[in-house]
């Protein structure tokens, strides 16, 4: 995958949607003849998170970028260890996890793999069912590395999985979660930088399988 025009098109629209909202929220305020204390403060939070929306999606974009054009650094990473990592530093909100980390040593930029990791824990976390659950598994085997991750959620048709993991797809509607709809592009961005195969699957009852391998490093 590489930034196309018509992707640097539809995140310059989506960045420009947002800063017409926040610009929009300040000309109310100062138009305003009258302003509140309490106004002034939901306005203060509707231009923050503005925000931290276009934040995020700045930092997808550089990314990606770094993904496709940039020098990568190459050095040992076991996946088990950048697991953990994300793990612990991930809300789960309600959810039942279950892990089985087993070391796999694989050769890359450390910081894109476990943005790589922490992109497919976001997603299972977020894209899930109230109560329910995901589970995380890193193995070596046959000459490959692999980081695994599965959840409950919606059902998932197998015509859609392609779709997901292009740049502003999402299979639920457009703002029912928070996120740019970039995450499983960058994930997809930083296998194809590492040579890493992703394989996806549909859940029985709902959720997504998804599995990277990456070459195992010897």
């Amino acid at each position: 995958m590489t930034i196309s025009q018509p992707f640097l098109a539809y995140a310059a629209h989506e960045l420009r949607g947002e800063i017409a909202l926040q610009l929009a929220l300040a000309e109310v305020a100062v138009a305003d003849p009258n302003p509140r204390s309490a106004g002034l403060r939901k306005l203060g939070e509707q231009v923050a998170a503005g925000c931290g929306r276009q934040q995020r999606l700045l930092e997808a974009l550089l990314t990606l970028s770094r993904s496709e054009y940039g020098n990568l650094r190459r050095e040992p990473v076991d996946l088990a260890a950048t697991a953990a990592l994300v793990l612990r530093g991930n809300g789960h909100h309600g959810l039942e996890r279950s892990t089985v980390l087993e070391p796999a040593r694989t050769a890359g930029d450390a910081q894109l793999i476990e943005r790589l990791v922490a992109n497919l824990v976001e997603n299972a976390v977020r894209h899930n069912v109230p109560s329910g659950r995901f589970e995380v598994v890193t193995h070596a085997c046959a000459g490959r590395a692999t980081f695994a991750i599965a959840n409950t959620g919606p059902v998932i048709p197998a015509s859609e999985l392609a779709r997901l993991f292009q740049p502003f797809e999402r299979f639920t509607p457009r703002g029912s979660a928070d996120g740019a709809g970039l995450g499983l592009a960058i994930v997809r961005a930083i296998a194809d930088a590492h040579v890493a195969t992703i394989t996806a699957q549909p859940r029985p009852g709902g959720g997504l399988g998804i599995d990277v391998a990456f070459p195992e490093l010897d």
